[in-house]
């Protein structure tokens, strides 16, 4: 697994952290950001089902995938999520990392601690935890009989997206992932049951990036780490 900066720079425009421009960035070069992030969001046709285009303007510039510097002590190809500032980091090399936009979740439903990818599925079913069935009866009329119990099938109307990660500690499964969405609109929001969101498009390279096993730490609200953007070279 290449973790350098290099190759995630091939892929990842490293656009402005806010949403207006410093003054010292021409306007050409705001374009080719904006035309970088079109290409990057484009619509996928390619896949099991398609994966529609986003809408970046609907979508704070700071939660769009990103190269930046990263001070912490986990190990490259470990990723660090902070509730706080909703970004996800997959920690690379020489203190970089690539850094996405996330949903986390809303108050009540918020986790921390270490966990380790144990699974990993393309357009994966969806199976609500029992305490959901709870809190919304009328979700089992949305329910399938699928072969681990009742669940939703992989596919456009599934919420896990297109892609998931599934967190366990030790032989334990959280009942928490890291999994794609088809409302992109509410990254960098506080909006799921405790899950971690992401754009499909970036769901997708990270799943690219990540084998099982990898390490995910999901940070307490006292633990917000500082991260600056990376200049264009």
């Amino acid at each position: 697994m290449d973790l350098s900066r290099r190759t995630f720079l091939l892929g990842v425009s490293a656009a402005a952290a806010g949403t207006s421009l410093p003054a010292s960035r021409s306007l050409a070069q705001a374009a080719v950001d904006q035309s970088v992030y079109r290409s990057m969001y484009a619509p996928i046709d390619d896949d099991l089902y398609p994966i529609p285009g986003v809408d970046i303007s609907r979508i704070n510039p700071a939660y769009l995938r990103r190269v930046v510097r990263y001070d912490t002590a986990e190990a490259p190809g470990t990723i660090v999520v902070d509730p706080q500032t909703r970004y996800l980091h997959l920690v690379l090399r020489d203190g970089m990392a690539v850094r996405y936009g996330v949903g986390v979740g809303r108050s009540g439903f918020g986790w921390s601690g270490a966990a380790t990818i144990k699974d990993k599925q393309e357009w994966p079913d969806w199976y609500p935890p029992k305490e959901m069935f709870e809190r919304e009866p009328d979700l089992m009329e949305k329910m399938g009989e699928l072969p681990g119990g009742p669940g939703m099938p992989g596919g456009p109307g599934n919420p896990l997206g297109a892609r998931a990660l599934y967190l366990w500690k030790g032989n334990k499964d959280t009942l928490y992932r890291i999994h794609g969405t088809f409302e992109p609109w509410t990254i960098g929001t506080n909006v799921s049951s405790g899950c971690i969101r992401m754009i499909n498009q970036d769901v997708i390279d990270l799943y690219r990036h990540v084998p099982t096993g990898t390490k995910v730490v999901v940070l307490s609200s006292g633990r917000s780490r500082r991260n600056q953007m990376v200049s264009r070279t």
